[in-house]
């Protein structure tokens, strides 16, 4: 097992679940639109993908200019209720902890808002517990493009081979294996084990709770 001392997580259905939160505000935007036959589980799938891609791929609306107004909508309704709407899964907490007692880097790099990323975690941490935040407004092309992963992995002052990339989708997969950084696949989303396992990695796991073991790491009890 290689000697990582950088973790870094993709957010949404790998440390938390937004699900509640992300359905409510798509369906708010897509009905008043006329989008009545889409449902719950079709949003869901989607979820990883940039907010843009996302509304493509569940309307197949092409025309940027709605598809910016689509996204407006969806932010300011967002702005409004996604916070209160999104849980931390129930091992996510030590998981991090633990790994920030031993010393490592932490990172979270997502196409969701990095506001709303630290907001969450404002509400459930006391202090900073995680060093660097890459979200989807500090890039330019977004996962499968290992451009944030980089970007985070320069402002850590770490290198790839002493990474560790954490996620639930074959986007997280790729982006790690185009970055040249492992990867640890969990299955709390909608991804299945078959179609992560597609990607190279060290393992896909239910969850995070296997994380700590295959890296040699103990919780400080």
């Amino acid at each position: 097992m290689n000697n990582y001392n950088t973790y870094i997580f993709d957010f949404d259905y790998t440390l938390a679940d937004s699900s509640r939160g992300i359905v409510y505000c798509f369906n708010q935007v897509l009905e008043k639109h006329g989008f009545n036959d889409i449902s719950d589980e079709m949003i869901k799938r989607t979820i990883g993908m940039t907010l843009q891609n996302s509304f493509k791929v569940l309307t197949g609306e092409n025309d940027s200019d709605k598809i910016s107004n689509y996204v407006k909508e969806y932010v300011k309704t967002a702005d409004g209720c996604m916070t209160d709407n999104t849980v931390l899964f129930p091992e996510t907490a030590e998981v991090l902890e633990t790994l920030k007692e031993n010393g490592v880097k932490l990172g979270i790099v997502s196409t969701k808002y990095r506001y709303r990323i630290k907001e969450v975690l404002d509400r459930e941490f006391e202090g900073e517990l995680i060093d660097v935040i890459v979200g989807g407004e500090d890039v330019t092309t977004h996962k499968p493009s290992p451009e944030g992963l980089l970007l985070a992995i320069e402002k850590l002052n770490s290198k790839p081979d002493n990474c560790l990339y954490i996620g639930d989708s074959t986007i997280d997969a790729e982006t790690a294996q185009v970055a040249g950084v492992d990867f640890y696949g969990v299955l709390n989303g909608a991804t299945t084990k078959e179609e992560l396992s597609r990607y190279p990695n060290i393992m896909v796991a239910r969850d995070l709770n296997n994380l700590l073991a295959i890296c040699n790491l103990t919780v400080n009890i």
